[in-house]
């Protein structure tokens, strides 16, 4: 997709009256950070690694015993400048917000919503889907959890590579490295999560039916 037909789009888009209000942005990183979180601790509950920087995150927080919050913060920093440069100031804010929110919100849910005994495939499938509907509330209004989310977003608007898949193959490299410190049974699961909420993300995001902005 060329830079004209991009600068097109988004001024079709700034045009029609399905443009967010900022109060409607506001509920929406509020709403989808707080189904990410909830979907990261159905996904830890069941032992499980996910994909992206969050499972990046996980990665270090296991090898290290850092907490995965401020892990997950600060593995989002150097994807802050290709936000800022490529999708512009009000997505980078809103992303930094989403980030902040869903970073404490990881923190302190699993000392709030004790999980016991949780089969990890029902993990993986109700993880996955609830990740997937937060992460979409927060596509729908320019916004993302950073990272390859970022990225993500960039090469779907660059390139028309839809968002959910370029964010499978970025999970699935991610979760290569997870065969280091989980068992086969765990992996497969994990990847089970997602397959589950990259899919939903791929079907349900599409720019060319849902224009709002």
């Amino acid at each position: 997709m060329s830079d004209i037909a991009e600068r097109k789009r988004i001024r079709f888009w700034a045009s029609t009256s399905d443009k967010h209000s900022l109060l409607e942005d506001a509920q929406a990183v509020v709403a989808g950070s707080m189904l990410a979180s909830l979907g990261v601790v159905l996904l830890s509950g069941g032992g499980l690694l996910t994909g992206g920087v969050v499972g990046v995150a996980f990665l270090l927080h296991y090898a290290t015993g850092l907490s995965f919050g401020l892990l997950f913060f600060l593995a989002n920093m150097p994807f802050y400048y290709l936000a800022l440069r490529r999708l512009g100031l009000a997505f980078t804010i809103k992303t930094f917000c989403a980030i902040a929110l869903t970073s404490v919100l990881s923190e302190y849910l699993p000392h709030l919503i004790v999980l016991q005994n949780v089969n990890p495939i029902v993990a993986a499938l109700f993880g996955g889907l609830t990740v997937a509907a937060g992460m979409l509330a927060l596509f729908r209004h320019r916004t993302s959890l950073g990272g390859f989310g970022i990225l993500a977003l960039y090469l779907q608007d660059r390139f028309g590579i839809r968002a959910g898949l370029a964010q499978l193959a970025f999970d699935c490299m991610v979760l290569i490295w997870a065969f280091f410190v989980a068992t086969p049974f765990i992996i497969l699961c994990s990847i089970l999560g997602a397959l589950v909420m990259n899919l939903v993300i791929a079907v349900n995001h599409r720019n060319d039916r849902y224009i709002a902005m």
